[in-house]
């Protein structure tokens, strides 16, 4: 980085945001702001209005220009087309990754570049370390490193890249923020899926999925309740099931273990130790890589690392093997909890991220029994 170069930092009326523009100032950079809108919603959930004025207020502080860009059309076509997709299918997406390749290493990378940008800057809690290859690396502050929802992200955007506060931890942001005297100092974090925010989640999506209520049952076929829409549920949920006491039941909590979808049922088991609940392994399709390429050369390769397949999970060692094409099979050390297809498993070798694939059925640790559900797919 040099003064010469211009950053632009993509400011999203956040503390994070707000405190990698600061560093930057503090090490000579020439900073201008971009605020981006992805999402326009009239219904009094959408923040975009007071996050831009947010981030006005930070670069009048900050001394810094700021430019603002509408991406709502191509966050439609390019992340949630591909989010209601997904749960009309049956699984559970991730729309933050497809976001942060398409939009905001992508659409918002291209708009940089025409204002002049050498690089672009984010508030992610991650680190890269080299340009040629680069490595994307963990933040410091493991109960906010974003690694996972970079991993799809190609290493020609990253190489653009700054994260300025990937070193720091979260007090660290609030403290830096707190004494520049930033009016977002003690904004609450952002939390869930952006477009939905505080919004009830059934209502919202109720409007774009069609969907019809249907059986709740038990992997031996007993009926225990009825469902809202299949879209509605994920692996190793628990809240929103309405299942009440019933006789001849261990009286543990119940938690889904899968859909079949042919049928619009939804399998439920009681306790956290079903085995339905657990999976030794994954099959996952369409890797994206960091350096470009898998990790290793020809039609099938096999990889010891460790996975993650749900954000601020532990690392979770594994054997990853290529089965063809774009599809890879991972089968875990250790089982692993509620694996859900439509989310991302994501590789790690120590600190640095490598990629990941999109997760599309899990492996459960015990059969169904015979009668007509063994012979759908539970969990896929």
């Amino acid at each position: 980085m040099t003064g010469s170069e211009k950053i632009i930092v993509a400011m999203s009326g956040g503390v994070d945001s707000a405190v990698a523009a600061l560093q930057l100032l503090r090490a000579g950079a020439d900073v201008e702001g971009l605020h981006m809108t992805n999402w326009e919603d009239d219904d009094g959930y959408c923040t975009a209005a007071r996050d831009y004025q947010d981030a006005r207020s930070v670069c009048a502080e900050l001394g810094i220009s700021l430019h603002r860009v509408n991406f709502s059309r191509e966050y439609r076509e390019r992340v949630f087309a591909d989010f209601l997709a997904e749960y009309a299918a049956g699984r559970t997406p991730n729309p933050d990754v497809l976001c942060n390749r398409e939009i905001k290493f992508g659409a918002f990378l291209e708009h940089a570049r025409r204002l002049g940008g050498g690089r672009i800057a984010t508030g992610h809690y991650a680190r890269l370390d080299g340009r040629d290859p680069v490595r994307l690396l963990k933040g410091r502050d493991p109960d906010k490193d974003q690694s996972y929802f970079l991993h799809a992200v190609s290493g020609d955007a990253l190489v653009q890249a700054l994260f300025p506060i990937g070193d720091l931890r979260k007090a660290e942001v609030r403290a830096l923020a707190t004494a520049a005297g930033l009016p977002v100092h003690a904004k609450r974090d952002s939390t869930g899926i952006c477009f939905i925010g505080e919004r009830p989640f059934q209502e919202f999506l109720g409007r774009y999925v069609s969907g019809s209520s249907g059986p709740i049952q038990t992997p031996d076929g007993d009926l225990v309740g009825q469902h809202d829409g299949l879209m509605f549920y994920t692996p190793g949920q628990r809240q929103g099931l309405h299942i009440g006491g019933r006789a001849g039941t261990t009286g543990e909590p119940w938690y889904v273990a899968g859909k079949l979808i042919e049928d619009n049922t939804l399998i439920v088991v009681q306790g956290r130790e079903h085995p339905l609940l657990w999976s030794q392994g994954l099959c996952a399709a369409a890797p994206s890589w960091i350096a470009g390429r898998p990790p290793h050369a020809g039609p099938q390769w096999s990889l010891r690392c460790c996975a993650k397949t749900r954000y601020r999970q532990p690392d979770a060692p594994c054997t990853v093997t290529s089965t063809g094409g774009d599809r890879l099979a991972v089968v875990f050390d250790e089982p692993q909890w509620a694996i859900a297809p439509g989310q991302f498993v994501v590789f790690y070798a120590g600190d640095e991220c490598l990629g990941g694939a999109r997760i599309e059925a899990a492996e459960t640790l015990q059969n169904l029994p015979a009668g007509p559900i063994a012979a759908s797919v539970l969990t896929g």
